[in-house]
């Protein structure tokens, strides 16, 4: 299959799981630019919109398919014009406005490789991806660019918006010559991407993607989605992340799709809604951080929901799951995948959902399940890739890492470090992270499931459980609660969740120990467990409550 021809099968098959996992294959570019290839293609006379900012204002923006062909056919002979050459690295660092779009399609036009960067990154984080990322070149918005006072380097420093002393005024782009001709082919195996990965348990790896790996690896996003050619589609993700790629990029433009953005500085789910519908929203995808915060909110004021909606980044709870389907009539489908790769695993449109799975394999992808201990494949252990089969939205490796990449990928798999299980009919269930999952009186404890548990008491919108060291059953399950609002952090409170913990979990499974504190997040929205893990020490912590301070609760 070429890429359209492998598209248009995903598409046709767009609710037919077996026929659409039996039948795909991979396309096998030696040459291959998306930009180029696909992106152009599409928008030659084609005047939908392609890209449509709202902002938290009102104002809006709406870009077809030509517009930024032409905008990124410019902003590529600038660059070009400023040393931008092929193989550069370049740092992009603008929040959700047009100039983001126009700058990575140019620099895939060019042939540079683009290192992503959230604005919320201080100093000492862009350092590391200066140095880290050897970038030659800079394209930051104007309000940022004092952060790169102390980031040291000589590379060729943009800004987009005001101009700045020193920095090239990224404005000066459109008086670039709107026909563009690359300087050579690029290979579909040439590097695209460099991400940053969000850094949960140690220091982020920098994961390399390919002009193929990426672009059109997101086939299998596109699938899980099921986006089609006209769909409105709404991703809630910051630019920065490999999220954002997946579904402001390369998953609705695969798709010939609109991309629509509402910016805001403080999270409005009420606005929000209001926003989808006035323009139409078909398909929304939110991390569950955003959906935790939106079903705190009255889902009915939505009055057409989107007809496809999903779920990545971490498993959604089943009670996240059951109020959005009460109030919208639709069902949150979750996805598996990682800035590794694209979507591995889902619940594709048309197919049943099961309570607490994340689906099964996307087309494509050899998913197997390794038992971490006699590494062979089973009905419960790490999810894996099988390389004898790899699939091509799978990452190149961790950049200038061979060592950790030769751990991903030892005896034959891409070992994700996650655990989950399998069932007969083929839909696996997540168990949680092999960092996270623990052992309390020689039982293995999923953080995850216990969490769920707690999510369902009307008094938590948020809950992390982490193990906390204990004489006797070595390590009891603890949780970290965020209250909903209208809740006291008091010891009312604690015993009710504590007793709502005890009522739904088996006894080696309850929750013991709990704690009234904010959640420690990456910058991309993770919940860092591995830092409340930091903090258990078997001691007493202010603040803490344990189910032997009430005697209901002994025994």
């Amino acid at each position: 299959m070429d890429f359209r021809d492998a598209r248009d099968f995903l598409l046709r098959h767009a609710t037919d799981y077996a026929t659409a996992r039996a039948g795909f294959r991979w396309p096998d570019p030696v040459e291959f630019n998306w930009a180029l290839d696909w992106f152009d293609e599409v928008a030659r006379g084609e005047d939908r919109t392609a890209l449509w900012i709202v902002e938290e204002d009102g104002r809006e923006g709406r870009w077809s398919f030509a517009e930024l062909s032409r905008r990124s056919n410019q902003v590529a002979n600038w660059l070009r014009d400023n040393g931008v050459r092929r193989g550069d690295r370049v740092v992009l660092m603008l929040g959700n406005r047009v100039e983001l779009w126009e700058v990575l399609l140019a620099a895939m036009k060019l042939g540079a490789v683009v290192i992503p960067a959230t604005t919320l990154l201080g100093p000492a984080e862009l350092v590391d991806r200066v140095e880290r990322g050897a970038a030659r070149h800079v394209v930051a918005g104007a309000a940022d660019t004092g952060k790169f006072a102390d980031v040291p380097g000589g590379y060729t420093r943009i800004a987009v918006g005001p101009p700045v002393p020193g920095w090239l005024d990224y404005a000066r782009s459109r008086d670039a010559d709107a026909d563009f001709a690359p300087d050579g082919v690029t290979r579909a195996s040439d590097a695209l991407l460099l991400y940053f990965t969000s850094g949960t348990t140690a220091r982020p790896k920098l994961v390399e993607h390919t002009h193929a790996s990426y672009p059109i690896g997101h086939l299998s996003t596109m699938y899980w989605i099921g986006l089609e050619p006209g769909d409105v589609h709404l991703n809630i993700s910051s630019p920065g992340w490999a999220k954002h790629a997946w579904s402001n990029v390369f998953a609705p433009w695969n798709a010939e799709a609109t991309v629509f953005v509402v910016n805001y500085a403080r999270f409005d789910a009420a606005r929000l809604m209001a926003e989808m519908d006035r323009c139409g929203v078909t398909s929304f995808c939110a991390p569950p951080t955003v959906w935790r915060m939106l079903i705190q909110a009255d889902l009915t004021v939505l009055r057409t929901p989107p007809r496809k909606v999903v779920g990545a980044g971490e498993p959604l709870n089943p009670e996240v799951i059951e109020r959005v389907r009460a109030a919208w009539g639709v069902t949150i489908r979750d996805g598996f995948g990682q800035t590794e790769t694209t979507v591995q695993v889902a619940n594709t449109p048309g197919q049943p959902v099961k309570p607490g799975s994340m689906g099964r394999p996307a087309p494509g992808f050899p998913v197997v399940l390794v038992d971490p201990v006699t590494g062979r494949p089973g009905a419960e252990g790490e999810i894996c890739l099988d390389l004898s089969d790899r699939p091509l939205g799978l990452m190149t490796g961790y950049h200038g890492d061979a060592e950790r990449t030769a751990e991903v990928m030892r005896d034959g798999y891409y070992h994700t470090g996650d655990i989950g299980s399998v069932d007969e009919d083929g839909y696996l269930t997540y168990v949680g992270r092999a960092d996270d999952v623990f052992k309390a009186s020689d039982y293995r404890i999923s953080p995850f499931e216990l969490e769920s548990v707690l999510l369902e008491h009307e008094a938590v919108a948020e809950a992390a459980v982490v193990p906390s060291p204990d004489p006797v059953r070595l390590a009891v399950p603890k949780a970290y609660v965020v209250l909903a609002d209208g809740f006291a952090a008091d010891e009312r409170t604690a015993f009710e969740i504590l007793r709502h913990a005890r009522e739904h979990l088996a006894p080696y499974r309850r929750v013991r120990r709990l704690e009234f504190a904010e959640l420690p997040k990456t910058v991309s929205g993770k919940i860092r467990r591995v830092e409340l893990r930091g903090r258990e020490t078997g001691e007493r912590r202010a603040g803490e409550y344990r189910e032997e301070d009430f005697p209901a609760l002994r025994g």
